[in-house]
């Protein structure tokens, strides 16, 4: 077996570094600045000045075609260029905090890890160059120019204080980020809050919050710092319902606020914004792997330097550490729901519609989330009073263990009302997840079941002992009315409810119906009904004593009309009752 080995072409890499490190052109703005606050936070750190005074400076001449980044940062020497450029790959940030560590300085800002960032430029750039002047005494400003190749040139450099420029020569299929205007929407996505001032062209005010409030202690902030942050990270003019501020320092670092918004009943997942920051530097928005997909109805900052990012700081690797991440900011979101709902019922009664989607939706997606929210779950009633799980079973107990219910598309059917004026309390469950939930509920809490009100009649409104005869004669008219000899007909004395009919249909049936339809599938297959008919009416009377000739006409209008009741008629029936509404009056 022949063997060898492998030969690399580094005429092959750069191009590959250029066009495939990066999955977004807007990158190298990001990594050129984030390069020139490394620089400026390595000079503090050396010198022991503050960061405050220093910048970080980008500059578009749309006539020269360039775009400028500097800094009056730690700057390099021509040894240094050679080093840390000339040697792709070879990074300088690691090698400084290895000597700072041993001097015993900090060096937690140092934002850089790989050294590959600097060749971003080459994505939008004919020519880059490199003027810089090194912060140690004695040393000569350098100057390094290459056209993206493998070669380059290096002299002596131009600049006469302290730090570095670096000047792009934008290329033709780049122009855009000639416009300042480009330049400054890329910087808010990516450096809001970077840790140096960042100025643009010449605006004496930084684009950026260099201190942003996540950073804070919480008790240092006040409600209105809060919501001003929210809606200015946001873009909303909407006050937040309530957050939560992550500050975790072991076993891994983590800060940041997870806001709570208003979420529409029609609600996507996309209307949630979790931006990720690693040491201030913008990652992604709604990264799975960090954030729970749930959470994602939630909008917020996150920024910890314990994110393992791959080598062009873009994309998450797999890692024990990211799941520790996840499931933390899973349980503070848990942990600020029961401390509401335990400190203040009333007001989590109030914000309970909404944030009831994002609940429920992490209850069936996370069963230790479940777990530890299941306290708060609540449901509202027709009573105007709210119900817990517990509070639930307790009730269900009325009804032999079924809670009974009203959905979204029945909330203001007459049926309702004849629950009501037993005193039968019913849950109000009129979103669009609740099909799902109480499902999942049946699973967890085996001793708690959900009916709607429609789908069957309660022991507590059948008839006692009525005469068989007439519910035979009653069964033998609707059957042939509606054509279907296997109908379900009962009878029943319905108090609290002037119709003549209801129609129920079987719960789990209507349930998977409606489950499909949300998930954008059909189900076709026709749910049996049972109509039930109220003897305590005096249209059923009518019925029985009409002749034989005009007893199927009449039902077949009581069962349209008890349809009614539920929604809607098929196109092919609606013709027909209207024709006989006109016959009737």
């Amino acid at each position: 077996m022949q063997k060898g080995n492998l030969s690399i072409h580094a005429e092959n890499l750069l191009p590959i570094i250029k066009k495939w490190l990066y999955s977004d052109k807007d990158i190298f703005i990001r990594e050129l600045v984030a390069n020139g606050c490394d620089a400026v936070s390595k000079y503090a750190a050396i010198s022991g000045d503050s960061t405050d005074n220093m910048r970080v400076k980008v500059t578009v001449d749309k006539e020269k075609r360039t775009i400028t980044f500097s800094d009056d940062g730690i700057g390099m020497t021509k040894d240094e260029i050679d080093r840390y450029i000339n040697n792709v790959a070879f990074s300088g940030a690691q090698e400084f905090i290895d000597k700072l560590k041993a001097t015993g300085a900090e060096a937690e800002n140092i934002i850089g890890h790989f050294g590959l960032g600097f060749y971003s430029a080459f994505m939008v750039s004919d020519k880059v160059i490199i003027n810089s002047l090194s912060y140690q005494e004695g040393a000569k400003s350098a100057m390094w120019v290459s056209d993206g190749g493998l070669e380059f040139e290096m002299g002596e450099g131009t600049r006469a204080q302290r730090g570095t420029d670096v000047i792009l020569h934008v290329s033709e299929d780049a122009e855009e980020y000639l416009e300042e205007s480009k330049v400054r929407q890329v910087m808010r996505q990516y450096l809001n809050f970077m840790p140096v001032s960042i100025y643009v062209g010449e605006d004496e005010t930084p684009i950026n919050d260099t201190k942003p409030l996540y950073l804070k202690a919480p008790g240092d902030i006040t409600d209105d710092e809060y919501k001003e942050f929210y809606k200015k990270t946001f873009g909303t003019w909407e006050d937040p319902l309530f957050w939560v501020h992550l500050n975790i320092d072991f076993p891994f670092n983590m800060k940041g606020i997870l806001y709570f918004p208003r979420i529409r009943q029609d609600y996507s997942i996309n209307d949630g914004c979790v931006k990720l920051y690693c040491r201030q530097v913008f990652v992604a928005e709604n990264i799975k792997e960090i954030i729970p997909d749930y959470l994602l109805l939630l909008k917020g900052v996150i920024d910890s330097p314990d994110i393992p990012l791959n080598v062009s700081r873009s994309f998450l690797q797999s890692d024990k550490q990211v799941k520790a991440l996840s499931g933390h900011i899973s349980r503070k979101a848990a942990d600020k729901l029961t401390s509401l709902f335990k400190t203040d019922r009333e007001q989590f009664e109030k914000v309970w519609d909404d944030i009831s989607l994002f609940v429920k939706f992490g209850c069936m997606r996370d069963d230790k989330f479940y777990d530890r929210v299941k306290s708060c779950l609540i449901f509202k009633t027709n009573e105007s009073t709210t119900l817990t799980i517990e509070e639930a079973k307790e009730k269900a107990k009325e009804t032999q263990n079924s809670l009974y219910y009203v959905g979204m598309d029945n909330k203001d059917a007459p049926i309702a009302d004849m629950y009501t004026a037993k005193g039968i309390t019913l849950a109000l469950l009129d979103s669009p997840i609740d099909a799902n939930f109480i499902s999942f509920l049946e699973m967890k809490e085996t001793e708690l079941k959900f009916k709607r009100v429609d789908s069957d009649v309660a022991d507590a409104f059948k008839a006692e002992e009525n005469d068989e005869s007439t519910k035979e004669v009653l069964e033998k008219i609707m059957r042939e009315a509606v054509e279907d000899d296997k109908l379900t007909v009962n009878v029943a004395k319905l108090e609290g409810i002037d119709v003549p009919a209801i129609l129920t249909f079987d719960e789990q049936m209507r349930r998977f119906k409606e489950n499909s339809r949300m998930w954008g599938n059909e189900f076709d297959m026709p749910i049996p009904a049972t109509i039930t008919l109220n003897i305590a009416s005096s249209i059923i009377d009518k019925l029985i004593s009409l002749p034989d000739e005009e007893k199927s006409e009449f039902a077949k209008h009581i069962y349209d009309l008890a349809e009614l009741q539920q929604g809607s008629l098929p196109q092919s029936r609606m013709a027909e009752f209207i024709r006989r509404s006109y016959k009737f009056m």
